[in-house]
Parts: C-alpha cells; sequence; structure tokens
C-alpha cells in the first residue's frame, strides 16, 4: 500500500488506542483469510481499521470482490476474523454470536417469510425475543407509521411491489431498535427510478431513526448521495475513507478517482517537464503550463516520478464558445466521434485526430453547437485536473 493510501487509511481511525468517544462500531486492523479447496488461501480484507461515529451512515463501496460484503458480515458476526477485532459501543464482539452484538441486519434479498402476514414479519424478531404482545404491536405500528406501510400490515409479501417489499423488510429491523443497522445492497433487485426514491426515503428514514448506518453497494452514485463518509475499497484494502465530495474532489489514487463520478474521470498518458519555476504537462490531446496551485502540491509531494498520468474529469471540459478564457483553462480543438444529448447536458466523445488516438468524454452545455464527425474547440479548467504516479498510482496534486 502506497504512503498515500496509507495516510488516507488513517483517516478511518481518527485516534491512536482509545477510540474516540463518539465512536460506536470500530473495526479494529481487521484481516479475513479465506481457505480454497486446494489448499490456497484468498485474502478477502487485509488490515482494515475505521471508527464509525453514533449515528454515522458509512458507506463501504468498490467493485466485486474488493471486500466490503465480507467486511460487513464481520461486523454482524456471520464471518469470523482471521485477525482483528469488532468493537461496537465499547465491547469486544468479535467472539460473539450475531443476536448478541445488538445489530439489524437487511439483506439484498429480503427474506421475507411468504406465508406471514407484513405485521407478522415485522413482529418476528420481537416475537422470538419473546417481547411482551403490547410493546410488540407499539413497535410494529411506529415501524409501519415510519415507512408508510401502516394500510399494508394485513397483506402477504406476495401482494407487495417490489419497493413494499424493501420497506417491510427496514421494518423488522427497525422494530429491534438497535445500535447498529447493516445494510448489504439493499437497493440491488429494484429497478432504476425505484432505486432513486428509495435512496431519498433512506435519507429520510436515517435522519429521523438516528442509528449508526454500515450500508454496502458497488454503486458510487448510491454511495455518494447516502453516506457521510464513504470507505472505497478495492482488493481487500481501504483505498480512501472521508465525505463524498472529498473523495471526488481530492481522490488519494487513480482508483478512486477512476470510480468515484459518472462518467468516469478521463486518464491520458502525460509527460512532465520542469520550466523552472513550474511544469508543463504534455499529453495527446493537450499540452497546458500545470497552475501554481498544481504545481505547489506537486512538489510537496516530493516525487520525481518518471511517468505521470493526467486526470480530467468530463464536467470539468465544456464548449470553448461557453466560458470564460483565462491562464487556468487550456482550449484544445478535438475531433467529436459521438454526441450524446441528455437534456441537462451534452455528452461527446472524442479522440486528438479523425477517428484516430485515445478517446475521452466531455460533458458540455446542452447549449453546445458541437456535431459529430466534426472538429469543435472545447476549454478544460485545469484547476480541477490531477497527476497520478504511473508506478504508484498515487495522486501527486491533491
Amino acid at each position: 500500500m502506497s504512503n498515500q493510501t496509507q495516510s488516507d487509511t488513517a483517516a478511518g481511525r481518527p485516534t491512536e488506542g482509545r477510540p474516540p468517544e463518539d465512536t460506536n462500531v470500530r473495526i479494529d486492523d481487521i484481516t479475513k483469510v479465506f481457505e480454497e479447496s486446494d489448499g490456497g488461501e484468498v485474502v478477502a480484507v487485509e488490515d482494515l481499521s475505521i471508527d464509525i461515529r453514533k449515528g454515522e451512515f458509512l458507506v463501504l463501496v468498490g467493485p466485486s470482490g474488493c471486500g466490503k460484503t465480507t467486511t460487513l458480515r464481520t461486523v454482524a458476526g456471520l464471518e469470523s476474523p482471521t485477525e482483528g477485532a469488532i468493537r461496537i459501543q465499547g465491547m469486544d464482539v468479535t467472539e460473539l454470536d450475531p443476536r448478541e452484538r445488538d445489530i439489524s441486519m437487511v439483506f439484498q434479498n429480503y427474506a421475507l417469510y411468504p406465508h406471514k402476514t407484513v405485521r407478522e414479519n415485522i413482529s418476528f424478531p420481537l416475537e422470538v425475543r419473546s417481547f411482551p404482545k403490547d410493546e410488540t404491536e407499539r413497535r410494529v405500528e411506529e415501524a409501519a407509521d415510519l415507512l408508510g406501510i401502516t394500510e399494508l400490515l394485513d397483506r402477504k409479501p406476495s401482494a407487495l411491489s417490489g419497493g413494499q417489499q424493501q420497506r417491510v423488510a427496514l421494518g423488522r429491523a427497525i422494530v429491534r431498535e438497535p445500535a447498529v443497522f447493516l445494510m448489504d445492497e439493499p437497493l440491488s433487485n429494484l429497478d432504476a427510478k425505484l432505486r432513486v426514491q428509495m435512496r431519498t426515503e433512506l435519507n429520510e428514514l436515517h435522519k429521523r431513526v438516528g442509528k449508526t448506518t454500515i450500508y454496502v453497494t458497488h454503486d458510487q452514485a448510491e454511495a455518494m448521495t447516502l453516506g457521510d463518509r464513504i470507505a472505497v475499497m478495492n482488493d481487500g484494502q481501504l483505498q480512501q475513507i472521508g465525505p463524498p465530495q472529498q473523495l471526488y474532489d481530492r481522490p488519494t489514487n487513480r482508483f478512486v478517482a477512476g470510480f468515484i463520478g459518472e462518467p468516469p474521470m478521463n486518464f491520458l498518458p502525460a509527460e512532465l517537464d520542469s520550466t523552472g519555476d513550474g511544469y508543463r504537462v504534455r499529453t495527446e490531446a493537450f499540452d497546458f503550463d500545470l497552475p501554481r496551485e498544481k504545481a505547489a502540491l506537486l512538489d510537496e509531494s516530493g516525487r520525481s516520478p518518471d511517468s505521470v498520468t493526467l486526470g480530467v474529469r468530463p464536467e470539468d471540459i465544456d464548449d470553448a464558445s461557453l466560458v470564460e478564457s483565462g491562464p487556468n483553462r487550456a482550449r484544445f480543438e478535438p475531433y467529436v466521434k459521438l454526441t450524446e444529448p441528455m437534456g441537462s447536458d451534452k455528452f461527446l466523445t472524442l479522440t486528438p485526430e479523425a477517428g484516430e488516438g485515445q478517446e475521452l468524454t466531455a460533458r458540455v452545455s446542452p447549449d453546445s453547437d458541437a456535431e459529430e464527425d466534426e472538429t469543435t474547440t472545447l476549454s478544460a479548467n485545469l484547476e480541477k485536473v490531477h497527476l497520478f504516479d504511473d508506478r504508484t498510482g498515487d495522486n501527486l496534486t491533491r
């Protein structure tokens, strides 16, 4: 793991030794190794440490196989860590069964009992714990009212839509009144429109309930809209943790930069030349002098990389005729291979010359006159570009 990544990993652990007073869940140097049938080993999670605050909505995000679900299952007690510990409300729960951890979990499949009514599904976790009947009824009614499903309490799951079934699954978790909610891709079975609606409802629900929530998803847009903080994982390691905007504006490495943001960041091989008082960046698409602030950050990194990659987000490129020119903008004239009108934006697929060279994407104003199979004049915002070390992947200008 690079020094840059280690620095950001430490952001998940604000203090050494004793956790801060508002910590509700501490993932403490967790490593999880699975043994394969041929005798080999797979490291699913490696040296992961995160302190999660009381009432915080933390999202674990990353590609398939990155270790996010294994991490969640370890917190839940469904997996035992090979090394490390899990602490909830200051108590070491590493060796405790799931039911002893004061957590509620919502799974990707809603796991509703088809023969039970909504009321019976929601009340089930209280009944198995022998809660008094009047207390059970009170909690079920409160959860149903909170989720807007009171009128559905006497229906069976087969009579519900996907969104309604999801609310029932949430209701079953809420009635437990746990210390921590764990959610494993709970919206992945819904259609795109309903997913957006349920994201809004989850946000509102979290504000009203105020419980610590750990949420797993592979969808970076879901992570950006839901999380107080986002923990980006890859190959079992924590890459960066922080508020959504911080990860978007100041990605610690190329992986995070490419994973966060839609459409993804453009990456262009670049040459970096010292000009005495700054740096000149040369790419196949355009050349420019690195802005002073970025040059200062590059100097602070203490690196003299042999080769770098330029990163520029599609939304930081626009039609030159629609933005003001200035010293921190670079004009260039690419060939427009494809246009995609999206209503509020227009996406352009570009190449340096007609159909040749590396493609890049621009997200320009819908008022742009750019047309397919023509050359157009665009302007890149140099204050928003990044330079990545090709050897380590570290962001040298964050």
